[in-house]
């Protein structure tokens, strides 16, 4: 039997609601992302809150709310412990997302689901992952392997991979096949065959023109309210999809000589472009080929301004400008203020890059266009004054009050509990109980506040020992071997940046954004003050799609290449999900699910898989070759059992039976005419055929899916003359493979 796997959905299924699935590999629970909402709505995360103190890893693919939004609340109030594994740009940037979703609704409400304590609190419970990079769980979850791979869409962006006892899991949501300015797309394709792949249908109705259209009508939207003497606000997520639109402005106004101002909003933007210059090695090859050649930073903004407060738009000269401002929803942020006051405008131009969330202001504008009345809430924070900051001012004195007697009342239990332990035994430094100098006013005096420091006037009472400084015997433990190491005492501890980075990290040096930092060092007694209004939203609205997720077109054949032997489908409207389900029934594979939510299903695998002990006497006589990241060879065994009642193959009693030859192993063509090459024969592709020499030429048929026999299953042909050439460049194949 396979590995036994379980999914249960605990938001985003049959709708476009944050990300959270728990998969279970054999009683292990991952938690497949903990996203939450712009709105925070609590009641999202009811199943979440039913399964938290279960999870045993936490494992996020994308650094913005939808992905791991709920995480500091998650783990402040629903049990949520487990370690949580990220990519570094998700790592950081997801912690700066959190920051800038904080102060913003602070500074509109009294927001208290979660502090920047919490923030910190939660990611620092991350443990940081290189792309491919495999890392073996323990414990629990030992024999599991896990292992981020490139996702696209995000920078750190992550499809997740779970092995256990050879069977790949792969999780692969908002993935991007599309090479971008500063992404490389997915490397999915390159996963077959998996026992198991959860994916999402959020783009499975929709298909995209080409990038270079699209982009073009970007800049002709953008370039003409410009012209027309307008702003134009795009509404942008904190530290996500926003690097793609900088890159494509900057280039835009390079290229064109252009002078209109650029503005990028938000209270944590030189921080996310001081980290997002470190992160090039995580980006497409074209800007880590630029960096090599040239030391040119694509990061090294030239025509885009850094701004962390509205304050310093608002000092900018009246004339037509491009702001760049979070949040997307218009929920709340810097783009809910600048889209009320430029609404009313016909020369304005709002323009949206992605689809708003669900029940936001965002949704509502792109699903019905202006011109319109819609009715905000304008909240903004003010200082308290005169009878209020008085009345706040005692509420607080009478606190503190309270807390300093508390603590007191306290202080004093405690002394009491310490002074009935302390017992005159067989001590040499006790002082004799039995002499008594007591008068009423030094006991008076010893119940006191001091009695912790020292007795008063050196007269000890009958049940105390002698006044001591603490000391504490710390002499080595010794075995046979000699002192036993602590190796906890040679390590040498990583002074953890992001502690000193935690409040707001402006950039690599630990310093803080002025504005930000100003915000949380603000300590000043405020208020939210809130006004209703009707806003007549007469400027232009347009969409664009720069979320950065495949089309529905690409989904469709990226999973006709994967083939899963099973497949689940999360995330997405539930005519899009019907959709791609029964599309991947006909052509993809006859195993696929969509689940309802807190609906468990099993997708354990039907291989017929069993967990062996190879015996000693067999090993011996076996010769193990190394082909990629596995070693293969044949063996011809006897089943038996071990005393505890393991499975033992064990060697066999006669000689083995004859066996027809096994080639392991693939071959890339376009690898192969390399190798051709380095051996000094002439070789090029010619009619989709690899062309060796004069007469000799080499060509796969049949489809690169099919494993195991069948009539389509994938072969390499060799075809030409008998001749020393052809058996030459035969052995070169053969060399390419492992003969069982």
């Amino acid at each position: 039997m396979g590995t036994s796997v379980q999914v249960k959905p605990l938001s985003g299924v049959y709708n476009e609601n944050p990300l959270s699935y728990l998969v279970s590999v054999d009683g292990f629970n991952f938690l497949m992302d903990c996203g939450w909402n712009d709105q925070f709505d609590t009641s999202l995360l009811e199943p979440l809150s039913r399964v938290a103190p279960t999870v045993d890893a936490v494992l996020i693919s994308h650094s913005d709310t939808l992905h791991l939004g709920a995480l500091p609340y998650a783990m402040k109030h629903l049990g949520l412990s487990a370690p949580v594994f990220a990519t570094e740009p998700v790592y950081r940037l997801g912690l700066l997302t959190m920051y800038d979703h904080y102060l913003s609704r602070k500074q509109v409400s009294e927001f208290e689901l979660f502090t920047l304590d919490d923030i910190d609190s939660a990611f620092q419970n991350f443990t940081r992952l290189t792309y491919s990079q495999n890392h073996h769980l323990s414990g629990k979850g030992e024999g599991i392997v896990i292992a981020p791979h490139v996702a696209g869409h995000l920078l750190g962006g992550t499809v997740w991979k779970i092995t256990k006892d050879g069977e790949d899991v792969i999780y692969a949501v908002d993935f991007n096949h599309r090479k971008e300015r500063h992404l490389n797309g997915t490397v999915l394709e390159s996963f077959v065959r998996p026992a198991v792949l959860i994916t999402d249908a959020y783009n499975a109705l929709n298909n995209q023109p080409s990038r270079r259209q699209r982009d073009q009508e970007f800049l002709d939207a953008i370039l003409t309210g410009l012209r027309a003497d307008g702003n134009v606000l795009l509404p942008v997520d904190t530290a996500g999809r926003v690097l793609e639109l900088i890159l494509i402005l900057e280039q835009c106004w390079e290229q064109h000589k252009l002078t209109y101002p650029i503005f990028f909003l938000n209270y944590v933007s030189s921080s996310i472009i001081d980290y997002v210059k470190s992160f090039l090695e995580w980006m497409s090859d074209s800007i880590a080929k630029s960096f090599e050649h040239t030391r040119d930073n694509a990061f090294l903004l030239r025509h885009v301004k850094l701004l962390i407060h509205k304050s310093e738009l608002e000092q900018v000269p009246d004339g037509p400008k491009v702001v760049l401002a979070s949040m997307a929803s218009l929920e709340a942020g810097f783009s809910h203020d600048i889209f009320v006051e430029w609404a009313s405008d016909t020369k304005n131009l709002v323009l949206f890059t992605e689809r708003g969330q669900f029940a936001t202001l965002a949704r509502m504008l792109q699903s019905d266009p202006p011109p319109k009345a819609v009715k905000v809430t304008m909240s903004k924070r003010v200082p308290l004054v005169g009878d209020e900051l008085a009345a706040y001012e005692e509420e607080q004195n009478r606190i503190k009050k309270e807390e300093a007697l508390k603590a007191t009342l306290v202080k004093e239990e405690e002394s009491k509990a310490s002074l009935g332990t302390e017992l005159i035994t067989n001590d040499p430094m006790a002082i004799d109980g039995g002499t008594t100098h007591t008068s009423s006013s030094a006991v008076g005096r010893r119940s006191g506040a001091f009695r912790d420091v020292l007795i008063d006037g050196f007269v000890p009472p009958p049940s105390s020992v002698a006044p001591m400084f603490p000391f504490y015997d710390n002499s080595p433990d010794w075995d046979d071997f000699g002192e036993v190491i602590n190796p906890d005492d040679y390590v040498i501890k990583d002074v953890d940046m992001d502690r000193s980075l935690m409040p707001l990290d402006g950039d690599i040096n630990g310093k803080l954004d002025e504005g930000s930092a100003s915000l949380i060092l603000d300590t000043k007694p405020s208020k939210v003050v809130s006004t209703e209004l009707t806003v007549q939203v007469k400027c232009s609205l347009i969409y664009m799609d720069f979320e950065g997720r495949s089309d529905g077109r690409s989904i469709k054949s990226i999973l006709g290449h994967v083939v899963p032997l099973k497949l689940v489908l999360v995330h997405g409207s539930a005519e899009a999900t019907e959709h791609l389900k029964q599309h991947c029934l006909k052509h993809v594979c006859p195993h696929v699910y969509a689940p309802q939510i807190e609906g468990t299903i099993d997708v354990t695998s039907d291989l017929c898989a069993y967990k062996v002990q190879l015996s000693e006497k067999l090993m011996s006589n076996v010769l193990f070759k190394k082909l990629g990241d596995y070693e293969v060879a044949w063996v011809d065994a006897e089943v038996g059992k071990t005393e505890s009642g393991m499975l033992s193959l064990l060697p066999l009693s006669s000689p083995p039976p004859p066996h027809k030859t096994v080639i392991v192993g693939d071959i890339k063509m376009a690898d192969f005419k390399q190798f051709l090459a380095s051996k000094g024969i002439q070789v090029e592709f010619a009619g989709g055929a690899l062309r060796c020499g004069e007469y000799v030429t080499l060509r796969k048929v049949g489809d690169a899916t099919q494993k195991g026999g069948g009539a389509n299953v994938q072969q390499i042909i060799l075809e030409g003359p008998l001749s020393d050439e052809y058996y030459k460049i035969r052995e070169y194949l053969h060399s390419q493979f492992y003969v069982l």
